[in-house]
């Protein structure tokens, strides 16, 4: 009876000391915070400022500068303090589409769904000529169209034809999906490499040369107006630019994105000898009057003594591209960022660490709005000189994959923070948010941080339309966010940024990054 009981002791007291070095979880804090962000959400409310209100959100823009305007007013009204329009450094200039009409006349009428391209001028007017086949396989094929071209409406040639898909444009990740998401990665062979090899690249060189040839052409000889293939089917089509937005940036001819349906039947017609004739009046508007460029920040100030000068930031960008109001990419990591904000302070926390939210601007051209808040605070990713602030930032949570909901977190290759994050997800593995993986994925604002040091992190969503359907597309509106997923979406952010903030250590590290080393 007394090995018995003393077993028993034991194995009470290891139960304890086993529980008492998991991550605590303030579940009383979870629950107000699930309170208010499922049942009291205003997500949906701020998205609707962020696109339908705002518009298209090109950087620089003016829709960009009255999203920005807007969200630093809501950030207040709510009880943020230190909310500004931080300027971080020089961008160049802004852009709007102020007019988009677009039509085949012959041989019969039809509009075609278009949109002028990022950064190029529109037709001064309305513009009626025949659309001229262009067929360029290197230099040499430049000039037979030399003298013919001007005013006219030019299309380059093209093999591709639209394949009809048997998957849906929308999914969620699988329990398989997730699983396999989480195994360990196999170790890259030596030689394995990611990108190119000499000879893609070589060809890869010579395209752009070659494109760089014909746009001079296009210039040198006026012509009217480019078409130019947005890939995307069923009417969706994917923007980009076709000009440097640089203040002294060399002028372009106008070019309008096209959808592939319209594109092609435009090339069979031509190919098939049938004349094409074509009508367009687009107008746009350069913004050089501010080449600056800024993020929107804001704060809830933390209460202890010792840790208040700690950091917890989340962030978004609210930039989008131009052919629609960029409601997944990036409205809705932006809403539910600012709604985890709010939560916090409808909740009435009164966190330990300062956390701070930030929405980045110009992420579509190159991660330069949490880049330089990253140079100007936080240290050079060249060099590896960091400054105080560096080492005061205990996490770093980014958000833009999309309306999907969270199922779980990269980890950037963090191992210690697994175990502690794994935690802060049990109270909502129930919705569907239990994975962690040690994978990056790359390509938005996390990316700043983690290049100096600063845990940095991307939650994984469910990907749903994002690079089917919506994802950089004129498809890309209020009517395709989720309101359920981001209601669940904020929420979580919400526990991680107050575990985060109450946390008595501030969370691990990677090693330090090496310095970039110098071009060649």
């Amino acid at each position: 009876m007394k090995r018995t009981l003393i077993a028993a002791l034991v194995g009470i007291a290891l139960a304890t000391n086993t529980w008492a070095q998991q991550e605590p979880v303030d579940l009383t804090a979870v629950q107000k915070i699930k309170e208010e962000g499922l049942n009291k959400s205003q997500v949906m409310q701020t998205a609707f400022y962020l696109t339908d209100v705002s518009g298209p959100r090109l950087s620089n823009s003016p829709g960009l500068k009255k999203a920005q305007e807007w969200a630093a007013n809501a950030l207040k009204s709510w009880g943020l303090q230190n909310v500004a329009i931080e300027p971080w450094g020089k961008f160049g200039r802004g852009w709007e589409i102020q007019k988009n009409y677009a039509a085949i006349t012959a041989p019969y009428y039809h509009a075609i769904i278009a949109s002028p391209k990022a950064w190029t001028p529109g037709t001064n007017g309305l513009l009626k000529a025949p659309v001229v086949l262009i067929k360029v396989d290197s230099v040499a094929d430049l000039d037979k169209y030399k003298g013919t071209l001007k005013g006219k409406v030019v299309i380059l040639d093209v093999n591709s034809s639209i394949n009809t898909s048997f998957k849906s444009d929308g999914s969620r990740y699988s329990d398989e999906d997730l699983a396999k998401m989480a195994e360990p990665m196999a170790p890259r062979a030596a030689n394995a490499g990611g990108g190119p090899n000499q000879q893609q690249m070589a060809a890869l060189i010579k395209q752009r040369a070659l494109r760089a040839q014909l746009g001079e052409l296009f210039i040198n000889e006026g012509v009217g107006l480019i078409l130019s293939s947005g890939r995307g089917t069923h009417g969706t089509f994917f923007t980009s630019n076709g000009a440097s937005y640089a203040a002294d940036a060399k002028p372009v001819a106008p070019e309008l994105e096209v959808s592939q349906e319209d594109y092609l039947r435009i090339v069979r017609l031509l190919k098939a000898g049938q004349q094409v004739e074509f009508e367009a009046d687009t107008k746009t508007r350069f913004v050089d009057d501010d080449l600056q460029g800024y993020n929107v920040v804001g704060e809830i100030p933390g209460t202890d003594k010792k840790l208040k000068d700690q950091v917890v930031m989340i962030g978004a960008h609210l930039d989008s591209w131009h052919a629609a109001t960029g409601a997944t990419d990036n409205a809705a990591g932006s809403a539910v960022m600012m709604e985890a904000m709010r939560i916090l302070k409808a909740a009435g926390f009164k966190p330990k660490r300062t956390i701070r939210v930030a929405l980045w601007s110009s992420e579509e051209q190159g991660l330069y709005g949490s880049r330089n808040y990253v140079l100007n605070h936080f240290g050079d990713p060249k060099t590896m000189e960091l400054k105080p602030e560096q080492a005061k930032v205990t996490a770093y949570y980014n958000l833009d994959n999309g309306t999907g909901k969270i199922r779980g977190v990269y980890l950037q290759g963090n191992e210690a923070i697994g175990p502690i994050f794994k935690e802060w997800l049990a109270p909502f593995n129930d919705m569907g948010a239990k994975t962690l993986t040690l994978r990056n994925t790359g390509g938005t604002d996390h990316l700043s941080f983690d290049a100096v040091g600063i845990p940095g992190f991307q939650f994984i969503q469910d990907g749903i339309e994002y690079n089917t359907r919506t994802h950089h597309t004129n498809m890309d509106t209020y009517d395709r966010l989720i309101e359920d997923d981001l209601k669940q979406a904020a929420t979580i952010v919400a526990s991680f940024v107050y575990h985060s903030a109450q946390r008595a250590e501030l969370l691990p590290r990677k090693e330090l990054p090496k310095p970039a080393a110098p071009r060649q």
